[in-house]
């Protein structure tokens, strides 16, 4: 298959990388270890890359002129376009039609195909994304959940990636020299659909689709997205500086410093005392220092030069940075230290919330440098820094838009409604650079603002939500439709990109959206119902510390569902791995189903399923024993999903995040557009990838659950 972008695109990725090396970095994963990438390891791997793409490449373009000629010959397309827009709603869709606020959505309605897109059990976004780029069900791609049970200690870990340190160290003093490369892993099973493509010759371009990190070597190029961690190893740790009282909680999902106003370098002011003018002196934390024994956390000095009532200079890594209220500064480019020469680079983003009467400052988590990667975010490994050469710096956060820090109210709407737009945008120019340089293959790309927004501003749009309406600053009440219209106008703006007949474009979501306006703690039923027992005394602390193992039959932790605790495989289990297992499991499913929310008269489970009998394949008993569809406006309260127990089976969820989709997968499913005929009854998400497969003419392996649309050629007729 004669591409000549594609190959053009890819020699671009590596010129650009090799003109300006990287220096030396270095990552802590989530709770396991260090990985080192120097500046020399950096640019030797673009070099070595290069080098061996040159010298394979007649040889491997022999092989997929073999494998591709009866591809090639039985291709209906020349192009296949996805754009995914997370999360959008059939039934919000419908409505905005009927007013006619979705102009280039409806044309695709007109002229080709629109329908609901049946999602996964449960419609949770690792979980559906997953499906979809494996054309397979949860029991064979393994991932269930965004969180998984240890089933040695209990305790909640990421389902879909393992970051690990090197399993061997030079000490040299007090100096711990890493060998080899850390144990970065991707727990999700199964074959993304575009390597399949690949084989054949087909390339592909995957900019920001969930679940794609780490990335894995195939024919294309790739930007990984959901579960990339920031340079701290979390899933995102924003840090508020404030001069207010210390005694305050310190805010989930961040963490607080208090910090003083100093008028000198000998005189301190506490809070507005003296007026505008002083200066704060503090740091950001970076990744542990593993490098030197006891090292602790590293940090990076930054001092704030407050100027007046909105401006501030922040001196920060040999750069000032002016700051006007309310207004986000630039991607900035921060360094940590850990000693012979290795340093962790980032970037973040500054905020400033006030000066007066207490200063308050918001910081983004600081996140992995696209142009100096301190671990493999795309592939190829360097595709990232062409991006950053390209466009300048962006977000790499897996979830880049800070939810936590507008539940808190750290951030206002106006803040965090910022930076889902600012995410979006720098995906857009990704993606519009893709669709001009693949002439011949797959370009798909997943948006996450619609998600993001109504998880966020759903509260707006639902009369009957216990929130808040306002979360400070100014509010956003159009926020969910305004963003639907500007969907519609990035889908207008693709649509321009795919106006050749041999391309086919898909536009298409995981899963809908409803109302979270009650959670519902699995726990405390389950110790209500005698499944679960606490230990003697104790009040049920998160990660499940205080359960009395030796008489707990089955918990709940993550957002899905509900797990027993089986002899031999749980590391204290007490439950029969047989007839006694399954029946416990149809036990709760009986129970569950219908369970009702007597205070408000309200349906709270539409159904719960038994996962041996709605999952197949190999990793079908790696997640939840049973899986709990919630009705509308239900879903496992907050408390519940840590494992922590509380006081009452159902509460109101008064946080910001209002909206969700973490309930019966019939009551939330996706949509599906496409610029051709679609004879697709029951279409399914997994169905998807199976179809692109059947468009270019490759065969869809027998181990994919996914089954092909009927698609009608451009003329309209179905072959």
């Amino acid at each position: 298959m004669r591409n000549v972008s594609k190959h053009w695109l890819l020699a671009m990725v590596v010129i650009v990388c090799l003109c300006d090396p990287a220096p030396a970095e270095a990552y802590i994963g989530p709770g396991a270890g260090f990985a080192v990438l120097s500046s020399f390891f950096v640019v030797f791997l673009a070099m070595i890359s290069a080098f061996i793409a040159l010298l394979t490449w007649p040889v491997r373009r022999l092989i997929r002129a073999y494998k591709g000629r009866r591809a090639l010959k039985r291709s209906r397309i020349k192009k296949c376009v996805i754009l995914g827009l997370d999360g959008m709603d059939p039934d919000l869709v419908d409505g905005f039609f009927e007013r006619g606020l979705l102009p280039n959505l409806a044309k695709l309605r007109d002229t080709g195909t629109y329908q609901r897109l049946g999602t996964t059990a449960p419609p949770l976004s690792p979980v559906a994304w997953s499906s979809f780029l494996t054309a397979s069900n949860p029991g064979k791609h393994n991932i269930f959940d965004f969180l998984s049970c240890d089933r040695r200690t209990y305790m909640p870990k990421m389902s879909s990636v393992h970051i690990g340190g090197p399993l061997r160290e030079i000490k040299l003093g007090k100096y711990r020299i890493p060998i080899g490369k850390g144990d970065l892993r991707v727990l999700r099973k199964g074959k993304p659909f575009w390597n399949t493509l690949g084989e054949y010759g087909i390339f592909s371009s995957i900019i920001r689709v969930p679940i794609t990190f780490p990335p894995e070597k195939f024919n294309g190029v790739l930007l990984s997205a959901m579960c990339v961690p920031d340079l701290r190893g979390s899933q995102g740790t924003f840090s508020f500086y404030t001069t207010k009282s210390a005694d305050e909680v310190e805010h989930t999902g961040g963490e607080q410093f208090f910090v003083s106003r100093y008028q000198s370098d000998n005189g301190r002011v506490k809070g507005g005392e003296g007026g505008a003018g002083g200066f704060i002196a503090t740091h950001l934390v970076g990744p542990p220092n593993s490098v030197v024994e006891g090292g602790g956390v590293t940090k990076c000095p930054f001092r704030v030069e407050i100027h007046d009532e909105s401006t501030v200079t922040v001196h920060v890594d040999g750069q000032k940075v002016k700051l006007q209220k309310g207004e986000y500064s630039d991607w900035i480019k921060v360094r940590f230290k850990m000693g012979m020469g290795i340093k962790a680079d980032g970037i973040c983003q500054f905020l400033l919330l006030s000066t007066e009467p207490e200063f308050e400052l918001y910081v983004t988590p600081i996140q992995i440098d696209p142009e100096k990667p301190a671990m493999p975010i795309a592939q190829p490994f360097v595709y990232s820094v062409y991006l950053a050469k390209q466009q300048g710096l962006f977000a790499t956060l897996g979830l880049a838009e800070d939810t936590w820090a507008l539940n808190e109210r750290i951030l206002d709407d106006e803040g965090f409604l910022h930076q889902c737009l600012e995410a979006d945008a720098e995906r857009e120019v990704m993606f519009l650079d893709s669709l001009k340089k693949v002439k011949r293959g797959l370009c798909v790309a997943v948006f996450d603002g619609t998600d993001r927004i109504q998880h966020m501003f759903w509260r707006y749009i639902d009369s009957k939500h216990p929130a808040k309406d306002g979360q400070g600053g100014r509010e956003h009440r159009d926020a969910i439709e305004a963003h639907y219209r500007r969907s519609d106008e990035l889908v207008g703006r693709i649509v321009k990109q795919c106006e050749d007949e041999g391309t086919l474009l898909m536009v298409l979501s995981d899963h809908g959206f409803k109302s979270f306006r009650r959670g519902v703690d699995l726990n405390k039923w389950l110790i209500e119902e005698g499944y679960m027992v606490l230990k003697e005394g104790a009040s049920g602390a998160k990660y499940l510390k205080d359960v009395d193992w030796s008489k707990t039959r089955a918990f709940g932790i993550g957002l899905a569902g509900i797990y027993l605790n089986i002899a031999g495989r749980e590391s204290q289990g007490i439950v029969g791995d047989n007839g006694e297992a399954d029946a416990l499991r149809d036990e709760l499913c009986a129970k569950l189903t219908g369970l009702r929310d007597e205070a408000r008269g309200d349906l709270a489970v539409s159904r719960a399923f038994n996962a041996r009998k709605i999952y197949r394949g190999p990793y079908a008993g790696e997640g939840p024993d049973v899986i709990v569809g919630y009705n509308a406006g239900y879903r496992v309260s907050w408390e519940a999903a840590i494992g922590q127990v509380t006081e009452s089976v159902f509460s109101d969820n008064v946080k910001a995040w209002s909206g969700d989709h973490c309930i019966d997968p019939k009551l939330v499913p996706g949509v599906l557009f496409c610029n051709r005929k679609l004879k697709a009854d029951g279409a399914r998400l997994m169905d998807v990838g199976p179809t692109v497969m059947e468009m270019f003419g490759v065969d869809v392996p027998g181990y994919m659950d996914g089954k092909a649309f009927s698609v009608a050629e451009s003329g309209g007729a179905f072959l």
